[in-house]
């Protein structure tokens, strides 16, 4: 199965134009015909002059965006301060061949998060809210069994409130999906999920109620409050809040694939939820914002330090969030992100003094998982310990000298002579369901298998193995995995009703 709470990011609030559609050949041939679309940085050497590290960099994203089918991508690198690499790739818009530059915007989708946890704590600099208080110290009126939970709480997704966002559908709650009242009104009839602090669960009322918190603390509206407290100071100057509504220069298009298919992301982020998403930017103007955030000019350093400060659920295990940033948790190169629509990523290792905005214009590309390996050239002791996408980067190299055959031993072989650790489960499982979209059952079942072998004891593993093999139509292989998977985990649904259809006695 692919990753629940990716998906959900994938498609929170977007609608899809089903009449338009263009072909990856498209894309291909536009690719092909325009190398120099890559650009370096104002005052970065020419490409013929290029860093070793700038062309491995500039070499592993152009064989990501073949890979996962990314029309336009930018990158920023900023390290100890400065912004060591700006690059611009592909396409900004398919229909009319315009190239990624500069001034190109990329919707940055729920990575807005990020922006409404530095407001607030702007405001808990400013004596005007406390971290801990709960909520209905600033907002009366709200129902009963929402009145305990905390700032914090909203912030790091630990609220189990109900969801302003229905999760099936992508839309509104309430009989008027489209009417933001009525569903904010639908919203606060519905019970809890859990009781707060409980457990994590990413959730968009929480951010409905920071916007409105911001409002009444700061006595501004909150697009404004980001503005003046963080784009303006920043030098954010092209910035801004705006969704397909809005006309937005120089915006990429955004866009999903059907199959082989390209089709337009018709984004809608209503004006009461842009606490949550609905941010347009580029890289060069969030590695300014990210600079202002680290030398003092948006926060004291004590309070970026809180921010970015780990949280715990109430049994004291860790929940996945800081303050409006997912928390990357391991042993070193600890780092905290922002992360949006499956398009657009940014990493910052605060130890290392370290900082990666990946931006593209495709939902699904998930340019997350593309910034570890982009920070091992930069941090050599990170891509040993962390090395595992640069592993599978080197692995799908070979696959023009063999097809997906004999993969265990291969990458065996490149895991011994560079040293690195091996590939992550979920991006091997990204992999796998990449191939099954472009309709290569075979080999995703060579990549799924080569996942199960590597990590056995996976339900999800299994149950991916099962979903490539029923494409492929190799039902007995498919049972064999859905078994396996209910073995390893007795509550999946998926599994168990495939099995129910594909093996009723």
């Amino acid at each position: 199965m692919q990753d629940c709470e990716s998906f959900l990011q994938y498609f929170y609030m977007k609608r899809v134009t089903m009449n338009r559609r263009l072909p990856l050949a498209a894309l291909l041939i536009a690719l092909a015909a325009a190398p120099a679309m890559a650009s370096a940085a104002a005052g970065a050497a020419p490409a013929g002059q290029a860093s070793t590290v700038e062309q491995g960099v500039a070499a592993f994203l152009q064989n990501e965006m073949r890979e996962r089918q990314i029309p336009g991508l930018q990158i920023a690198v900023i390290h100890h301060g400065k912004v060591v690499l700006a690059r611009n790739f592909g396409l900004a818009s398919l229909q009319y061949g315009v190239p990624v530059v500069d001034s190109s915007l990329f919707s940055i989708n729920s990575a807005t998060k990020a922006f409404t946890g530095v407001a607030i704590m702007q405001l808990v600099q400013q004596g005007k809210v406390e971290l801990d208080a709960p909520i209905s110290r600033y907002l009366p009126g709200l129902p009963q069994a929402w009145q305990a939970v905390t700032v914090t709480q909203l912030l790091n997704h630990t609220s189990g409130l109900p969801d302003v966002l229905n999760q099936a559908t992508g839309k509104l709650v309430g009989p008027q999906p489209d009417d933001n009242d009525v569903a904010w009104k639908a919203v606060q009839a519905l019970p809890m999920d859990f009781q707060p602090g409980q457990r994590y669960r990413y959730n968009q009322t929480n951010y409905v109620l920071l916007a409105q918190l911001i409002e009444r603390q700061s006595g501004q509206p909150f697009v404004e409050f980001i503005q003046r407290g963080q784009f303006d100071v920043a030098g954010m100057a092209n910035s801004g809040f705006g969704d397909a509504r809005d006309v937005v220069r120089n915006k990429t298009t955004s866009y999903f694939l059907a199959g082989k298919d390209y089709r337009n992301v018709i984004e809608d982020f209503p004006v009461f939820m842009r606490a949550g998403a609905g941010i347009n930017s580029n890289t060069g103007e969030l590695a300014r914002w990210l600079i202002a955030l680290q030398s003092g000019r948006l926060l004291a350093p004590a309070s970026v330090a809180r921010l970015w400060q780990l949280s715990s659920l109430n049994d004291g295990k860790p929940a996945p969030w800081a303050l409006g940033w997912p928390a990357i948790r391991r042993d070193g190169h600890r780092a905290v992100a922002g992360i949006g629509g499956g398009r657009s990523a940014f990493y910052v290792y605060p130890n290392d003094e370290l900082a990666i905005i990946i931006l593209t214009n495709l939902a699904g590309g998930q340019p997350e998982q593309l910034i570890d390996t982009v920070a091992g050239f930069y941090l050599p002791a990170l891509r040993q310990e962390l090395g595992g996408a640069h592993a599978l980067y080197l692995l799908r190299q070979t696959m023009g000298k063999g097809g997906f055959d004999n993969m265990e031993q291969r990458l065996a072989a490149i895991r011994q002579q560079h040293a690195l650790p091996a590939p992550d489960e979920n991006d091997l499982n990204a992999w796998g369901y990449r191939l099954l979209r472009r309709q290569q059952a075979r080999d995703a079942i060579a990549v799924f298998q080569l996942a199960v072998r590597l990590y056995p004891d996976s339900a999800n593993g299994h149950d991916s193995l099962a979903e490539a093999a029923e494409a492929a139509g190799d039902t007995a292989l498919a049972v064999t995995h859905y078994r396996r998977s209910v073995e390893l985990d007795p509550g999946n649904q998926h599994a168990i009703a495939r099995l129910k259809a594909l093996a009723p006695n």
